[in-house]
Formats: C-alpha cells, structure tokens, sequence
C-alpha cells in the first residue's frame, strides 16, 4: 500500500527534512510539495493525497484555516517551531504534531500512527451490527517541558499545583513542570471534571476520597482547600453538613 502524501512548507529545508525522512518508509509516496497552503488547497483538490506534512505557521493562508477550509481532509501531521499552536492542532483531529527541528525519532513514531490508523487498528466497522456504545473522548493536556511537547491524559491527572508561574502536573507514576500560569491551565480542562479548591491547586472531583474543611484526600495525599474555596468545596463534598470549620 502506498501512502500518497504531500508535504506543504514555506522553508525548503523542512521540506527536504521531510523529503529525507521518507526514503526510509518504503509506503510512502511523496506526490508533491507545496510552499504555501492556498497552492496547497488546490493540490489536494484535484489530486488524491492520503497524508499531508502541514507546516502551521505561513504567509496568507495558516495550516490550521487550511484544514478547516476542507470538507474531507486527508490526514493530517502538523509541523511547525510554534508549541503554541498544538491544542489547536490537535483539536482538528491531527495524527501528530511535530516540533521542529524534527527528529528522525518523531517522524517514525508519527508514520507509525499513520500506518495503524490506516490498518484499521481501531476496529470501528467490527460494532456495525451492534448498538453504538457512547463513550467520553480522551481529553489531553499539552505542556512543554524541557523543549518537548508532553501529552498527558487528563484522565491521568491526580492533581495540579502552582509554584510562582510554573505547574507541576501530577500523574499516578510521573510529574510534569512547566512555566505556566495555574489560571490559564484552568481554562485548558474539560468543564465539570475538574475544581479550583485553592488558588495553587487544582484536583479532579472524581479522583477525591476524603473530605475534610480544611483539605481533600486524594491518592492518600492532604491537597489543602483554601480560604476563599472553603464554601463552595462544602457545598460539593459535604452539601448536608455545610461549613463550620476555619482555616
């Protein structure tokens, strides 16, 4: 099977990268290369392409407007220098999200993806003949740390704690810190699934095992409830009891 794929890129050295890359991947085929994402456009118009390599960042036309542009866009692996853009990137269902300079590394693991999405790993045509079962997407966080893009599960996320304008991202088995304020982390959670309980910590509400006015249990760990957040973790914890107890 080969994998018709065009790399689009206004600096022709991340193009020959890429171009160099593939030599090693015998399925895939580079079909074309583009400098910008409205010549782009019209490739993947009137051409078949199952995989682009979309630089975000470039004149008129960004990589990401151009995948909205798209009723069907063919796979997607974002590359780009700008970290900022990855959420967004990956909002709009990329296979990867590459950081420049690319490793050879990185580009394997995104082929990888490519090859087991391609193959049909995700089984999704074997429930044809069964009721649809609802399940709740994975949601991600994305944090730069030590000039990688980690993505971590929230699912997987015990706590979040504060310290100046870093977090530290606590996991059952790993901790992750960056340079980032707690408010704007705040805001990159699923809604209802996590709570503000005190102006350095963040917790997930179905991760908590105990209750306490002045703290919250969780993986055996005292996470502390604030001041100003004592009413409100009251009404959601211990609604019947409500609050008696100072800090």
């Amino acid at each position: 099977m080969k994998i018709r794929t065009l790399i689009v890129d206004d600096e022709p050295h991340a193009m020959d990268i890429i171009r160099k890359y593939a030599t090693h991947i015998p399925e895939i085929e580079i079909v074309g290369t583009c400098s910008n994402a409205l010549e782009a456009f019209q490739t993947i118009q009137h051409n078949t392409i199952d995989l682009v390599f979309l630089d975000i960042k470039m004149p008129r036309l960004l990589g990401t407007d151009l995948v909205r542009s798209l009723k069907t866009p063919p796979l997607v692996i974002f590359t780009t220098a700008y970290q900022e853009y990855a959420i967004e990137g990956f909002d709009l269902n990329a296979i990867d999200y590459l950081l420049k300079p690319i490793p050879l590394k990185r580009f394997l693991q995104a082929i990888d993806k490519v090859m087991h999405f391609l193959n049909g790993d995700g089984k999704r045509g074997e429930q044809d003949t069964e009721a649809p079962v609802q399940q709740t997407p994975d949601h991600f966080l994305y944090l730069r740390v030590e000039r990688r893009l980690i993505k971590v599960n929230t699912k997987d996320i015990l706590w979040i704690e504060s310290i100046k304008d870093y977090i530290r991202v606590i996991t059952g088995d790993k901790t992750f810190q960056t340079k980032q304020k707690i408010s704007v982390t705040e805001k990159l959670l699923p809604t209802g699934e996590f709570m503000r309980i005190h102006r350095s910590f963040i917790i997930p509400v179905n991760k908590m095992e105990g209750y306490h006015p002045n703290h919250l249990l969780i993986a055996g760990n005292k996470i502390p409830i604030g001041r100003n957040y004592k009413l409100v973790c009251a009404e959601k914890f211990n609604p019947e009891a409500g609050i008696s107890h100072s800090e």
